[in-house]
């Protein structure tokens, strides 16, 4: 395969019309030296040949998808200006792209009132979602989240001085609501993390649930949609899936990873607050910052102080390009990498040589060899991982309980370890639905390898 290139032709004549903006400027010659440049580039250029196709539909592995190629444009001819989002005159036309495009985000869960901003990740998002929750409750009240929720959780409310307890997860990954009351009934929760698609499985919590529990126990809700919150786009949810995307309007708090499924680069996150009032929690003073513009500057309403604009131009560009819409290009884009996930299970469950836990409700799949114990499992779970990558196609591993493949007929097995080694695909790539016979062939291939070689 070759890298696409030809988009730089594009970015050369985009190049001259920026530069047309500054003509009126005193002359400055700004070319580098590209002889002294040009041999560290190619050190670059061969170092960063030492990983993995993360860009080929071949690796179905973490939770790793290419950037469009109008956001890596618009990111790159960003850079000529190098815009900073904290105080406007750091980034005048980049932070109105950044609030156009937030806008557009909290539109796509029906938010037309909102406060929100773009940040560095997921992390950086869930920690605003958090110290905000912690500032409107008591700030003693516990949170909580799932036992599959992302260890971020637990680590952050260590950070902000919050007492935290995962809830128990029903065997699909997903928070059990009888532990949940129960927790509510015994103890002060002031905020229930509440996860659409984990990083594990995909599992999505039962949202319209917690919502009616929310009623009676006068909790916040903060929903962790880094990974799934695009989904609410796509046509080919399962009915149990759709509700609950239909029910994230009623939330307190969002968090959305735009560079995980919005095609965008790194870093890209965004936090969604219901209540535009929050802000009052972010209020500061600053003797040079903010008074060059009666407007409001993201850096008054954001944790992060500088923070790159580029990242709001190459999201603002995409969703001019992609709109954020059902039925839309990137939502039928979405769909077929569900799709892919609901094939790959389907010829999974089908075949003997493996075990399966339950169907995928996003597009992350997790299945395992078959073998007479768990422990024998999980070997064979690593060897397939080594030997898959071998061929070009590359897996990921996950240890997960036990109870997420004793569903079925999977009765013959001894189940001698609480947890399994599996194997663990994240088809994010519109590609995988079209490479799916492919990505089967070689799985077939070293699976019946591995089973057959295999002694213990």
């Amino acid at each position: 395969m070759t890298l696409e290139k030809q988009s730089l032709n594009l970015l050369q004549e985009a190049l001259e019309k920026l530069d047309y903006g500054f003509q009126d400027l005193p002359e400055l010659d700004p070319t580098p030296d590209l002889e002294t440049i040009k041999p560290v580039l190619l050190q670059v250029a061969a170092r960063m040949q030492d990983n993995f196709p993360y860009h080929h539909p071949l690796y179905v592995g973490q939770m790793l998808k290419p950037p469009t190629a109008i956001a890596r444009l618009a990111y790159m001819l960003s850079l000529w200006i190098n815009p900073n989002n904290h105080a406007l005159d750091g980034g005048r036309s980049s932070s109105v792209m950044e609030k156009e495009a937030v806008g557009e985000i909290a539109r796509m869960f029906g938010w037309e009132i909102h406060l929100g901003h773009l940040c560095s990740g997921g992390t950086m998002a869930n920690l605003e979602g958090l110290w905000v929750a912690s500032l409107k409750q008591h700030p003693k009240s516990k949170i909580v989240a799932s036992s599959q929720a992302h260890y971020t959780h637990q680590r952050l409310c260590n950070v902000l001085r919050l007492p935290f307890q995962s809830v128990k997860c029903d065997n699909q990954g997903r928070m059990n609501l009888s532990n949940l009351e129960k927790l509510l009934d015994g103890e002060d929760i002031g905020t229930v993390v509440v996860t659409l698609g984990t990083t594990a499985t995909g599992s999505v919590d039962p949202l319209p649930e917690i919502i009616e529990l929310q009623s009676k126990y006068n909790f916040r809700i903060h929903v962790d949609a880094a990974y799934g919150g695009y989904f609410t786009l796509i046509d080919n949810l399962s009915d149990r899936t759709r509700a609950i995307f239909d029910s994230i309007s009623q939330v307190d708090s969002i968090v959305i990873d735009p560079h995980k499924h919005g095609l965008q680069p790194y870093s890209c996150g965004c936090i969604l607050f219901k209540d535009p009032a929050v802000g009052q929690f972010y209020k500061h003073d600053s003797p040079y910052t903010y008074f060059s513009s009666q407007e409001l500057h993201l850096g008054e309403i954001s944790l992060e102080c500088s923070r790159p604009g580029s990242a709001a131009v190459a999201l603002w560009a995409t969703q001019k390009l992609l709109p954020m819409i059902r039925d839309g290009e990137f939502a039928i884009d979405l769909s077929k990498a569900r799709q892919a996930a609901i094939n790959l299970f389907e010829k999974l469950q089908s075949d003997h040589k493996f075990i399966t836990a339950f169907p995928p409700e996003l597009d992350i799949v997790i299945w395992a060899p078959k073998a007479d114990k768990v422990s024998k499992a999980s070997l064979l779970s690593q060897e397939i991982f080594e030997k898959s990558a071998v061929q070009n196609l590359h897996l990921a591993l996950a240890k997960l309980p036990i109870e997420f493949f004793q569903q079925g007929d999977q009765i013959d097995i001894e189940w001698d370890e609480k947890y399994i080694t599996c194997l663990r695909s994240c088809l994010m790539k519109p590609e995988h639905l079209d490479w799916l016979e492919r990505i089967w062939e070689i799985l077939d291939a070293v699976t019946n390898e591995v089973l057959k070689t295999k002694r213990f």
